[in-house]
């Protein structure tokens, strides 16, 4: 129960820091797909350089997860393609939707109840998925 609660903790956090950022910000998002606003690409750029830099001192201290392994990352298996095809979805749903999934849930706390037609549409997207995934070429 505790530990839940430090996830609810830092997800509140978390969700704080997005909108006070804008990152959660439709506007934001159609600046950056226009590429005219380095805005959320800093914000990116950030979160992407501070999850390296964690990874790498976790690496260095030995540090566990929740399980008690070491901190790791898994191989991906090779499929360039299926990555880029993956991430144009992706990017598409972003682009239209004006949010990514974590901030989806965040819209909602802030009151864009809109958000949940997207909610929807992404759940039934990983629905879809999750019956064609043996079919498609991994």
């Amino acid at each position: 129960m505790i530990k839940s609660l430090k996830f609810l903790f830092v997800g509140i956090i978390f969700g704080i820091v997005l909108v006070k950022s804008e990152a959660v910000s439709w506007y934001r998002i159609y600046e950056m797909f226009k590429f005219e606003s380095f805005h959320m690409y800093g914000i990116i750029g950030s979160a992407v350089t501070t999850g390296v830099l964690l990874l790498l001192l976790s690496k260095q201290l030995k540090l566990k997860n929740i399980e008690d392994s070491l901190m790791r990352v898994p191989k991906k298996d090779n499929g360039l393609i299926r990555y880029i095809i993956g991430g144009t979805i992706f990017g598409l749903g972003w682009a239209l939707s004006g949010a990514c999934p974590g901030p989806m849930y965040i819209l909602i706390g802030t009151g864009a109840f809109s958000v949940i037609i997207v909610i929807l549409a992404a759940l039934l997207g990983t629905f879809v998925y999750g019956i064609l995934k043996n079919k498609l070429p991994h």
